[in-house]
């Protein structure tokens, strides 16, 4: 799923920045936290866009 994909571009960019100084430890853990908050809220979104669409495509 591509929500998935960035999930883990975005996780590789913070470690990046994390191993080169421009980010903390706590931080790059507090933007993975947020990552997958978002990751997790955009994910039932997509669930829930396909079964209504499911639905509409099964009354018809």
């Amino acid at each position: 799923m591509a929500i998935r994909n960035i999930r883990r571009d975005a996780n590789e960019t913070f470690k990046k920045m994390e191993k080169a100084g421009e980010m903390s430890e706590d931080d790059l853990e507090l933007a993975n936290n947020k990552i997958q908050k978002l990751t997790d809220k955009m994910t039932e979104k997509v669930d829930k866009a396909v079964e209504a669409k499911t639905k509409e495509i099964m009354t018809v």
